[in-house]
């Protein structure tokens, strides 16, 4: 079934990049163009430059540039990572997610080894396989983090700490997925550019991705719901909203349980995903 393994990490040298606190940032897909700008100016090598370039060649020329500099380095031996993040969901609650950080084998989706829960669209997939294509790296945040424990806090107030970990327990966990299959949680655009990717290069280099493995069962794996509202749907319109009219924050989730949307729920169905055999995969990242 899934087939993972220890990877050398590509990752920032503080020593010579500065601090971490600098150079992480969240996932390209959720940054708006002011947090981008923001982002830019902490550091000429906040990963910002390499996820969210003005063109793809000016991504693979940094690139090059970084390592050269010495900025990021390559690990000497391949090992799996331990990750750990904290975070306050939208109820309020205080939370732990726990996972480990592996390269993992692109399967298609037929192969019923790697499963989707969403739809994607053709323009991100594109963006994202130019930028593949000139790099030939998938620049993610847990690349840029790789380092020692202590903790990091992420856009979102999320707190994520790294342990690298030793070859014994890395080939354990390795097996304990032989006969896993996977459910992307989120990522899906990121795995298909993959897949996509490697039908077209060809090379067993390609065939890899970083990928997040997060165990199921746990409380800290949760899914929230996302409210909208819409003015017309269908043919159907409406009068116009006034924002004035929405409840504040603290009515949100009162809001959210009277349309049976509400917390509970969202934990019932983060459970449910537990039915698959081993773990789920949380984000393809590198």
């Amino acid at each position: 079934m899934a087939v993972v393994r220890p990877f050398r990490a590509l990752r920032y040298e503080p020593a010579v990049a500065g601090s971490l606190e600098s150079l992480v940032a969240p996932p390209y897909d959720v940054i708006g163009p002011e947090q981008q700008a923001q982002l830019a100016e902490r550091s000429a090598y906040n990963v910002v430059h390499l996820t969210l370039p003005d063109s793809e060649d000016e991504a693979a020329a940094s690139l090059a540039e970084w390592r050269e500099r010495g900025v990021l380095v390559r690990d000497p031996e391949p090992a799996c990572w331990w990750l750990a993040q904290e975070y306050v969901g939208p109820d309020g609650v205080a939370r732990r997610r726990e996972g480990f950080v592996a390269a993992l084998r692109v399967e298609p989706y037929e192969n019923r080894v790697v499963l989707p829960h969403e739809r994607t669209h053709p323009g991100p997939k594109e963006g994202r396989l130019r930028l593949l294509r000139a790099t030939r790296t998938q620049a993610g945040s847990v690349a840029g983090q790789a380092g020692d424990a202590r903790p990091e806090e992420q856009g979102g107030g999320v707190v994520s700490r790294l342990w690298r970990l030793d070859a014994e327990f890395s080939d354990a966990l390795v097996d304990e997925l032989a006969d896993a299959q996977l459910l992307i949680a989120d990522g899906h655009h990121r795995y298909e550019t993959a897949l996509a990717f490697h039908a077209e290069d060809g090379t067993e280099a390609s065939a890899w991705l970083l990928a997040v493995i997060v165990p199921t069962g746990q409380e800290g794996l949760t899914i929230f719901p996302t409210h909208r509202v819409a003015q017309s749907a269908g043919g159907a319109s409406g009068t116009a909203i006034d924002p004035d009219d929405l409840p504040d924050a603290s009515r949100r989730a009162e809001c959210g349980r009277s349309l049976g949307h509400g917390d509970r729920p969202s934990r019932r169905r983060a459970r449910g995903a537990g039915a698959l055999p081993r773990g789920a995969l949380r984000a393809a990242l590198r």
